[in-house]
């Protein structure tokens, strides 16, 4: 049996984040154990004998099958970035061209430039966001479905009811014996009545799948064979307007109310796939795989509304290259078919992965799926094959040039990713320093952004080795990003000690979900602090336990904030005398405000502290006094800036790809300090060359 236990959002990524999450399948592994506790990241396990089991094995146990997995998904990523600009192309120019079949003697070019015009004011108007006129795309596509709908009945009525006929599959039989290669060659054709109907599914992460499944079945379905059939039997009789046929096939009196609901239907689904474009766009930055680009929330109350600017105008710019410079429905709707498919394809391989790994269904079942699906899909993409000299190439052309971006800067991540972890100082050296770190430590914190979630960086050494002081509170911050799709508020920092507490120095792992933002304000450093704090009082609350490399973090549940300190050590399974031979697993979450206002101390002298009588360990309350001492003296913000450089002896495809593409790529993109917010006064970068 084969049972869904997990919702899954749209999209290539979002399937290949939920593979991750079942198998260690990332070409960068910094997966961590404490990563599988958060609520949002379930995952099933399967008998160690079984197929998925097998198959799990197999796709961790060499790097050429993640990366082939992941050149999959990147694949299918920048088909669904193409559909991004042939959809709003192909869409708007067809409603364009309505004008001209009402004015036989307008020009083409006319047509073209209505539509130029419509699609510079549809990304124009992209950093509005849809949440002030989003109310209005559901009555829009509603009155498109039944207006297309109502005309398909009226021409089956009028011209020949006998087009019903063609539901039957020996219809289709007869069809292809007939036709033969030519009837094969039309489903390269056939294949644009389909195209659009999948965006549907890129919207489960919005609405419930029961909604999309009822609007499917009930008015897309339904209305798409309608119209379809209708213009079929109009077609029969006038055989003539088989170019036209939509426009034309509409009675006289409906014409231009018609003209209307397809330019706004038009202009709905063009929104659609451009927010999707963004959404997958974000989704590639999260996971790595793309360059950093500005990412702007354009709803309060809808996390996946969102909007980049740098990303609008380029599909902007080929958008309107691609209406322009074809001026053509047919080639347009060729290069979209050929997008579609290939989509569709990359889809059903990464969905018979997840019916293996994650639903865990039977073998014979998965096998049966992926037949059939192949069997269909494979059919339409070679019939799409007759396409690629009619428009058909270009999908290839702008997937190409985003999977070059896309793969290089992946490889340029992962490489600096590897020399940090190679590079990385032991706790042995950091502790021969002394608790001075070999260096005069001065007022103040400093932060330290690194991509490491364990260790220290090698870009501390630097600082040591160079500077003639450093801060006298040290922390390491790691922001990571899950294969989950959010991370609950309560549970995105986990903190840790490094060293002694005489060395003050901590670790932070701020982690993410391939939708959430980290966004530019100044919470980021608040909660930071909030949750550092926490952790020194827990930390004394549990005087006694052995330090360990293991992460520190608090689920912030309210239930928690209730409950004492032999509670806390109760849940984690450890008491007083055994806690001092095991790890320890504190948790620091980020409802500190809530946790503190409970349990905590406003900041008052040590006797006033002591006199309270709520916190009697005078090591903790001199250590809070030491780090809010700390913070008011000022916080630096460190950031690393690593240059790769491709060997001398490297290949010429190497030497361009790190060289030249991803220098170009690092040098455009957003920097660090913007994306963090850091203000110019408070920071101080280290650069370090490697070479690969």
């Amino acid at each position: 049996m084969c049972h869904q236990k997990s919702c899954i959002p749209g999209g290539s990524f979002a399937l290949y984040s939920l593979l991750c999450r079942h198998a260690k399948i990332r070409t960068i592994p910094n997966q961590h154990r404490t990563d599988e506790e958060l609520t949002t990241y379930s995952r099933n396990k399967s008998d160690d004998s079984s197929f998925a089991a097998k198959t799990k094995k197999w796709l961790e146990a060499n790097s050429f099958r993640k990366t082939s997995l992941l050149i999959v998904v990147l694949i299918g990523t920048c088909m669904v970035i193409g559909d991004g600009i042939l959809t709003p192309a192909i869409s708007v120019l067809s409603a364009s061209g309505g004008i001209k079949v009402d004015h036989p003697k307008m020009s083409n070019d006319v047509v073209v430039l209505v539509a130029v015009a419509i699609l510079v004011g549809l990304f124009s108007m992209q950093h509005y966001g849809t949440d002030r006129v989003g109310w209005l795309f559901a009555p829009i596509v509603l009155l498109w479905f039944l207006f297309i709908g109502g005309i398909g009945i009226f021409n089956i009525w009028k011209y020949d009811h006998s087009v019903l006929k063609a539901f039957s599959p020996v219809y289709v039989y007869r069809y292809f014996r007939r036709g033969k290669k030519e009837g094969w060659t039309s489903l390269g054709g056939i294949m644009l009545s389909i195209t659009g109907t999948e965006a549907l599914f890129a919207d489960l992460a919005h609405f419930p799948v029961p909604a999309i499944q009822l609007a499917f079945t009930v008015v897309v379905f339904p209305c798409l064979l309608l119209a379809y059939s209708g213009q079929a039997a109009y077609l029969i009789q006038n055989q003539d307007h088989v170019i036209d046929a939509f426009y034309r096939s509409i009675p006289g009196p409906m014409y231009w109310p018609m003209f209307i609901i397809a330019t706004l239907a038009a202009v709905v689904a063009s929104q659609a796939t451009i927010s999707a474009s963004f959404s997958i766009i974000k989704q590639a930055v999260s996971l790595g795989c793309f360059p950093r680009v500005k990412v702007v929330h354009t709803s309060k109350k809808f996390l996946g509304q969102i909007y980049s600017p740098d990303i609008n105008w380029i599909l902007m710019i080929l958008c309107i290259a691609v209406t322009a410079g074809f001026k053509n429905q047919s080639q347009i709707g060729n290069a979209y078919g050929t997008a579609v498919v290939i989509v569709m394809l990359s889809t059903t391989l990464l969905m018979t992965l997840i019916m293996l790994l994650v639903w865990h269904c039977h073998w014979t079942l998965v096998l049966i799926f992926t037949v059939l699906s192949l069997v269909v899909e494979g059919t339409y993409f070679s019939a799409m094959l007759f396409k690629l000299g009619q428009g058909g190439w270009i999908p290839l052309v702008i997937a190409a040039a985003f999977l070059i971006v896309m793969y290089v800067w992946h490889y340029g991540t992962l490489k600096c990713y590897d020399f940090e972890m190679h590079s990385k100082i032991s706790i042995a050296w950091v502790l021969g320093l002394g608790p001075s770190l070999g260096l005069v430590r001065v007022p103040g914190i400093g932060l330290v952004y690194t991509e490491l979630p364990s260790g220290v960086p090698h870009i501390f050494s630097h600082l040591v080795t160079n500077l003639p002081a450093i801060h006298s509170v040290v922390v390491f911050i790691c922001v990571k990003y899950l294969p989950v799709y959010t991370v609950p508020e309560d549970e995105r920092f986990l903190v840790k000690r490094i060293g002694p507490k005489n060395f003050h120095m901590f670790r932070c792992v701020a982690r993410y979900g391939y939708k959430d933002l980290h966004k530019k304000d100044d919470e980021f450093e608040k909660k930071l602090f909030d949750n550092l704090f926490m952790f020194v009082r827990l930390e004394s609350m549990m005087e006694g336990c052995s330090e360990s490399d293991d992460y520190s973090s608090i689920y912030g549940q309210e239930q928690h904030t209730q409950q004492n300190s032999q509670e806390l050590l109760r849940l984690k399974g450890c008491n007083a005398n055994t806690c001092r031979s095991s790890n320890l697993d504190l948790t620091v979450s980020s409802v500190g405000d809530s946790i503190m206002s409970a349990r905590s101390p406003p900041r008052h002298t040590d006797a006033t502290a002591m006199s309270s009588g709520q916190w009697s360990n005078p090591t903790e309350v001199d250590e809070m006094d030491f780090l809010n001492g700390c913070r008011d003296a000022g916080v630096v913000h460190v950031l690393g800036n690593t240059i790769i450089k491709a060997r001398r002896d490297s290949g010429i495809f190497h030497k361009i790809a790190i060289d030249y593409i991803y220098v170009f790529l690092r040098k455009i993109c957003r920097e660090n300090s913007v994306i963090f917010n850091v203000p110019h006064e408070s920071l101080l970068n280290v650069g370090q060359i490697f070479y690969v």
